[in-house]
């Protein structure tokens, strides 16, 4: 007998419903186990190991178990190249459908007036978005200017000329060591290659975005786009005086709201502060704060909608029907007053773990955090980013290292840690909670010690060694964690040990 047929009669024989989402998980995994049992096997384990830590990995969440089994279905099948009622491919009636209402689920949500729901990934977003602004503002012109409307009319002379426009048009985006993500201008990144970029800084003695430093800035390099958004930046961001300073220089103003586009759904950023109201595009994930599947959305002033959805053949290639599916559940599970409470609860645990976590000490990146993410300076606790983060996780919690703003150790090393409420919020945990975990944390980082290395050719170098942490304190702080996992259970609906029958 099946796992899943054993599971139904014994269900059934005790006189209650089979629970949904055991059923198709049940189901997707047996089905999985007749190719290769090691890949079950390793989503198994996979939910065991999130049970055993406390996720706060501020780019983390936990989407719905209707999201995620709206991912494993034969859309994955269909190639959709195009947009809604414009493909390459015959055939895409159905996806016409299902994309369309993943970007008119999208516009309600957010108020936005034109949706682009198919880039796979933040980063694939941005791309998409700096292109169809650069089409826009740089290409069309041009087009215009020649009289022509086909790229393959222009001459090799012409298309040298557009192609060497492209290439000097300037990016302003927050800097890296200041908060901003990789794609708005690091120069290890391709957003650094094809612009002109530069950064704007947070202010080094309040560590705070300075407007009317941003403002010198912008009319100084005068940028084609003018980038706010973060990947680390505790604060809000005031994007009614961003536009104002983007106008000033002409600049398009984009932003990406991947880290807190939950926030913005969820009516806890409001006016100058909800993104959508103030920018020509906007780019976010679908995970993170909003709770969705893994993948990318642009939201845009309908001027630039048309050029957006060129991002296949401009970027992207085939979309990903299946992923696009789960958007638009997830869309839809967002615009609801339950996630707006949600989001409200990710903000009050953000400060309210900020504020213990202070009190006992703790150094915090502009002494504080307006959003659902935080960072720790641990050098006043002798560590590195890398030290204290390993420190943490034996202790049962997970975040990342992080830069500090003007971090002199580095984005590897670094000297900071991250830490987010979002995926603890979807837990339930509370107030209470979050004045145990900065408990444990504080305790941690206390009872860590990085030893400098004595010999060898990195002598003297304390950001190598190997920290060390009383064994006690962890055993007692992995007590206390495991405590708060068993009392807010992930996914409790699904039994891993009903689970493990696919195996055998």
């Amino acid at each position: 007998m099946s796992a899943l047929a054993a599971y139904i009669k014994d269900i059934v024989a005790n006189g209650q419903e089979p629970n949904a989402a055991m059923v198709g998980y049940l189901a997707n995994l047996e089905q999985v186990a007749k190719v290769d049992k090691s890949i079950p096997a390793a989503i198994i384990k996979e939910l065991e190991d999130q049970r055993s830590y406390l996720k706060m990995i501020a780019s983390e969440n936990y989407c719905s178990l209707s999201t995620q089994l709206t991912l494993g279905n034969l859309l994955t099948d269909k190639y959709a190249e195009g947009f809604p009622n414009h493909r390459y491919y015959a055939g895409c009636d159905n996806i016409d459908n299902l994309e369309g209402q993943a970007c008119k689920e999208a516009c309600d949500l957010f108020g936005a007036e034109h949706a682009y729901v198919q880039p796979h990934s933040g980063a694939d977003a941005n791309m998409v978005a700096f292109w169809a602004i650069l089409n826009k503002v740089v290409q069309k012109p041009y087009m215009d200017k020649v009289g022509e409307t086909n790229l393959y009319n222009l001459t090799d002379e012409q298309w040298a000329e557009l192609r060497a426009t492209f290439g000097h048009q300037k990016l302003l985006g927050l800097n890296y060591y200041s908060g901003g993500h990789l794609t708005h201008g690091y120069r290890h990144n391709v957003s650094a290659r094809m612009f002109d970029a530069y950064t704007y800084d947070v202010d080094p003695k309040t560590q705070v975005l300075d407007y009317d430093s941003i403002r010198k800035q912008a009319e100084e390099v005068k940028p084609t786009i003018l980038l706010a958004g973060y990947s680390a930046y505790p604060r809000k961001v005031n994007f009614r005086i961003m536009r104002e300073i983007a106008d000033s220089v002409g600049a398009v103003f984009m932003v990406d709201m991947a880290h807190f586009a939950g926030l913005v759904a969820g009516k806890a950023f409001t006016g100058d502060f909800d993104p959508v109201k103030h920018a020509d595009v906007v780019t976010t994930t679908t995970h993170k704060t909003l709770r969705g599947p893994r993948g990318g959305l642009i939201l845009a002033k309908k001027e630039f909608g048309d050029f957006i959805d060129q991002g296949c053949p401009m970027v992207l290639g085939g979309p990903l029907p299946h992923c696009m599916a789960a958007k638009a559940i997830a869309f839809k599970e967002a615009n609801t007053p339950e996630f707006q409470e949600y989001a409200q609860n990710i903000v009050k645990n953000s400060k309210s773990l900020a504020g213990y976590l202070s009190e006992g000490g703790v150094n915090l990146t502009s002494g504080g955090t307006d959003n659902h993410l935080m960072v720790l300076d641990v050098t006043n606790f002798g560590l590195t980013g890398r030290q204290a983060e390993d420190a943490v996780r034996a202790a049962g919690i997970t975040l990342n290292r992080n830069s500090v703003p003007f971090d002199p150790n580095g984005a590897w090393y670094t000297s900071g840690l991250r830490i987010g409420t979002p995926a603890l919020t979807t837990l339930g945990m509370g107030e209470a909670e979050m004045k145990e975990i900065a408990q444990v944390v504080i305790e941690i980082l206390e009872s860590t010690t990085a030893n400098i290395i004595a010999s060898g050719k990195n002598a003297g170098k304390k950001s190598l060694a190997k920290a060390t942490t009383d064994e006690a304190v962890i055993a007692s702080c992995r007590e206390r964690v495991t405590n708060l996992l068993n009392r807010f259970v992930l996914y409790p609906e699904l039994d891993t040990e009903i689970l493990k029958q696919v195996l055998n």
